[in-house]
């Protein structure tokens, strides 16, 4: 699966037939399969369970679900192919159609490639513009585009705007969440260009956007770019370094998402051989990669010390031997789950496996621990949250290459 000995660990949905399951570090044994199993509430995390919806449509690599600002009955599914689906759930049965076909520019050859995330622009009633993430090639790259969507409804792919390019190094680490923020401004992961263990050092260099958080104004261009640099970045006028920076030190963070009611922008970060991590991701922090994974010093690298003021730590991460690669997900501001309120709510890709914990973020202190939810037999590629709070999840049942699903997550008995 990998070019190197290194395992990159996002694992999204293959074209290879392999199962989640099949791609275990090379360190490790091949854990048992998981067995479908719930887990008993403690400390404040009630029992959740996944249900099903819409079992009657068909997927093929689901990769995000969004929303709509201004709309709530539609629902729009990514494919990693680059299909972007649009499913009417006011009607019943539920109806679907093609809302874009982008297959074409589209590069989703391998693991990690593809179309890896899309947003509507916040004030999409009257700036009617859809922004797109994904693969490319000849040359290999990774892009951010505008299109606008058009009176019928569905985005006019002949207005399309490159935003930004960043060129890859390798197929795999390419990060991928593309939102907005409640400032308004739009925020990208990149990841930190692929291969294992960093070998460019893009983590800490801070004169490229991999192995960053960037965060930019696309309703104003500058300097003859079709965005600019909001002058309140963390990094703006100093020599050296990227001015759209945010954050710095990640290794490959795979979905991000801001609290609605708090404005914090919590992400879950790929590890390399050891850890899965969850990080508040602050303006001007550095998370530590690769001199660190997760909380510790990582193996070989010389400057490897614990130096609490120079990194950040994760909020909470786990072990390989729980999991290997992490999807970031949401905390849950519904009114239906009253239950559910306030619980950070993420999973694994490949195990299957969902937590939920309790952080107080003004304090910066641990609620209630990390407790695992439940395991299922599916691959979690994105959590999801609709307009009203409701918290859904992108899967793909039995291997990468496995039928698409759309759950929800409620509470056990609801």
């Amino acid at each position: 699966m990998e070019p190197t000995a290194y395992p990159s660990r996002t694992m999204l949905p293959s074209l290879l037939t392999v199962a989640c399951l099949a791609v275990m570090p090379q360190d490790t044994a091949p854990a048992a399969t998981p067995k479908q199993e719930p887990v008993a509430a403690e400390s404040g995390i009630p029992k959740i369970n996944a249900t099903r919806l819409w079992k009657e449509v068909k997927l093929r690599r689901p990769i995000q679900l969004v929303q709509r600002p201004d709309q709530h009955d539609l629902v729009y599914i990514a494919e990693q192919s680059g299909r972007i689906v649009e499913l009417d759930r006011s009607k019943e049965p539920v109806t679907t159609t093609t809302w874009l076909d982008y297959r074409d520019p589209v590069n989703d050859q391998f693991n990690e490639q593809g179309l890896l995330s899309m947003a509507f622009h916040p004030k999409f009633a009257t700036d009617r513009r859809v922004f797109l993430f994904y693969s490319a090639d000849a040359p290999m790259r990774e892009v951010l585009a505008s299109m606008k969507v058009g009176d019928d409804g569905k985005p006019d792919p002949k207005t399309a705007t490159i935003i930004l390019e960043q060129p890859s190094f390798e197929w795999n680490h390419n990060g991928g969440t593309v939102l907005f923020g409640p400032d308004g401004m739009l925020y990208l992961s990149l990841g930190d260009g692929g291969s294992g263990n960093d070998p460019w050092g893009h983590g800490q260099d801070m004169n490229i956007w991999l192995g960053k958080v960037i965060r930019i104004d696309v309703d104003r261009v500058e300097a003859g770019k079709p965005y600019s640099v909001p002058s309140d970045n963390p990094f703006v006028g100093q020599a050296g370094i990227k001015p759209e920076i945010w954050a710095s030190g990640l290794r490959n963070v795979w979905r991000m998402s801001f609290d609605r009611s708090t404005g914090d922008l919590w992400g879950g970060d790929v590890g390399q051989n050891k850890w899965e991590e969850i990080d508040l991701i602050r303006k001007g922090k550095n998370y530590g990669w690769r001199p660190r994974e997760g909380r510790h010093p990582t193996l070989g690298v010389k400057d490897a010390s614990d130096d609490a003021e120079r990194f950040e730590e994760p909020i909470a991460e786990y072990h390989r031997s729980e999991g290997i690669s992490v999807t970031g997900g949401f905390v849950y501001r519904g009114t239906k789950h009253p239950s559910m309120r306030g619980i950070y709510i993420y999973g694994d890709y490949q195990y299957g496996t969902v937590w939920g914990l309790r952080y107080d973020t003004t304090a910066n202190i641990m609620i209630t621990e990390p407790k695992r939810l439940f395991r299922k037999r599916f691959c979690i590629a994105s959590f999801a949250e609709l307009n009203d709070g409701a918290l859904l999840m992108c899967c793909t049942e039995g291997g990468a290459d496995g039928p698409g699903s759309i759950y929800e997550l409620v509470p056990a008995g609801d």
